[in-house]
């Protein structure tokens, strides 16, 4: 079972690399930024949930 951490993770990256090269392609660094950072959000977030899932594996195997 994967974590919904994960799961909103790999979204959110999505959603920052959809935002990010809309930025781009309008010459709209905020945008850009924005998407930049929505995208290491959302890393994070997977990151942390990859976490978890590893945690209670190891839990489950123990």
């Amino acid at each position: 079972m994967v974590d919904k951490d994960r799961v909103e993770g790999k979204a959110e990256q999505a959603k920052g690399s959809l935002k990010k090269g809309a930025g781009e392609m309008m010459g709209d660094e905020k945008m850009k930024a924005e998407g930049q950072a929505d995208k290491a959000e959302g890393k994070v977030q997977d990151t942390y949930g990859a976490a978890k899932d590893k945690a209670r594996d190891t839990l489950n195997k123990g």
